[in-house]
């Protein structure tokens, strides 16, 4: 396999895009490799790297499902679920505590409020 074909910053040729520009176009790469790269140089360090992908062979985002729905809201419930009190939280329980702020800090004055 030969080497990708690498453009400058900003200088992509039309029919590439990077996986937020297809998603913004509410399609995906559908399966095909990367097709190019971007290279975006920095002083003493190595360029910044973007791949690209042909939007012609791109296909459409699939559409959420009732039970892709429940998946999710079944995750983001599991996440705000503090594995120490078992209370639901209305934030997203950090995962560099582990538990909620409440039983992370308990004798801080915000805890009581909570």
């Amino acid at each position: 396999m030969g080497a990708l074909p690498t453009f400058g910053w900003r200088l992509a040729p039309d029919g590439y895009a990077t996986l937020r520009q297809l998603r913004a176009r509410g399609l995906r790469p559908g399966g095909q490799g990367v097709a190019a790269q971007l290279e975006r140089p920095r002083r003493r360090r190595p360029p910044l790297v973007a791949y690209l992908y042909r939007i012609d062979l791109a296909k459409p985002v699939r559409p959420m499902t009732e039970a892709r729905w429940a998946a999710l809201a079944k995750a983001m419930a599991a996440r705000r679920t503090c594995p120490q009190c078992r209370v639901t939280r209305d934030y997203c329980i950090s995962t560099s505590l582990g538990v909620c702020v409440t039983c992370a800090y308990p004798t801080d004055d915000f805890a009581e409020a909570a």
